[in-house]
């Protein structure tokens, strides 16, 4: 009896020890799973973690599978290596000239060291905003009101070069600065809105005046360049009546030189041609005048028709023919005038 007593109390002590062991081989690997679990860290693109030891840090985790012994190590910091953008917000700033302008901007940055932007400086986006906001202060109290209104890219500048330096420490590049909104009190701008209306109106009335001036120098040039031209017209036509004027005298004491040179060689048919000359033209203005209806003839009309046939004869001569004395008119009665 005592044999198979202790049998079933050996056989007993191996099933237990047996389901111990199952225990305890089921409880390290749950150990494990939780182990493993624990430690694997995946991450995501764009951003970096820094991992401490014992809170010392020791290295920086990139985008991607990790695993981290959960026992000592842990994610220190979780940085966005992207670039981001600060809201600086609404303050009043009093510029040089003593005029309080209200003014708010943005800030554009992006961390290139991570250790640094998470172990060099304590709460990194509320330490960019003060910082910005403090040297934004500093620039703008020292323009005056126009200058701040019309140099927002001088502003710009000096803001970007001032605060990229100051953080150049905590490892982060600060890509852009921009002022949103510039806005003077009411006040100024209704005196700035006057002022700019003035302006304008002065412009517009000098243009005006200037174009009036031209305008008035254009007419004066017209008329001082047609004065010319007609002076010049009169001028040329003075000096082509002069000249048609010496070339008929010319002509006429040509003629007379002619006449009397006849007259002197012993002709006398000159002599009748130029009274016959002179007595035509006496006749042809008595029948152009307008007033003129009746028409008298101061002498006897054979003796112009005596007159015509000396023309006759001094032509002949001046030909070289023998000349022949006319046959004499049968007188008539003196004409009393004619219709």
């Amino acid at each position: 009896m005592l044999g198979i007593a202790s049998r079933q109390a050996h056989i007993s002590y191996e099933i237990t020890w047996g389901l111990d062991m199952i225990y305890f081989a089921f409880a390290v690997a749950l150990f494990a799973a939780v182990f493993l679990f624990a430690g694997v860290t995946v991450v995501r693109q764009g951003f970096v973690y820094t991992v401490e030891r014992f809170g010392r840090f020791v290295r920086v985790a990139g985008p991607g599978f990790h695993f981290l012994n959960p026992i000592y190590d842990r994610v220190g910091q979780k940085m966005n290596m992207m670039e981001q953008v600060l809201d600086i917000p609404g303050q009043e700033i009093i510029t040089r000239d003593n005029v309080m302008v209200a003014v708010d901007g943005v800030v554009f940055f992006q961390v290139l060291d991570p250790a640094k932007a998470a172990y060099e400086v304590s709460q990194l986006y509320p330490s960019i905003v003060n910082l910005t906001t403090t040297n934004l202060r500093t620039v703008m109290g020292g323009l005056d009101l126009d200058e701040t209104l019309s140099k927002r890219d001088m502003i710009n500048a000096r803001l970007l070069s001032v605060v990229d330096d100051a953080t150049e420490a905590w490892g982060v590049k600060i890509t852009r600065v921009e002022l949103k909104d510039i806005r003077p009190p009411a006040d100024i701008v209704s005196a700035m809105t006057r002022q700019m209306k003035a302006e304008r109106e002065k412009r517009a009335s000098i243009l005006e005046s200037e174009g009036q001036r031209q305008n008035d120098i254009n007419v004066a040039e017209g008329r001082k360049q047609a004065q010319i031209l007609e002076a010049e017209g009169r001028r040329e036509a003075a000096f082509r009546a002069a000249e048609a004027r010496e070339r008929s005298a010319q002509a006429e004491a040509n003629a007379t030189k002619v006449v009397s040179d006849a007259i002197a060689g012993g002709s006398v048919q000159a002599i009748n041609y130029f009274i016959a000359q002179k007595y035509v033209e006496a006749v042809g203005q008595f029948a152009t005048s307008p007033n003129a209806k009746t028409i008298l003839f101061p002498v006897e009309a054979t003796q112009l028709i005596g007159t015509l046939g000396g023309i006759g004869a001094l032509a002949r001569e001046a030909l070289g023919e023998t000349a022949t004395p006319p046959t004499p008119a049968p007188r008539r009665a003196p004409a009393s005038g004619a219709q």
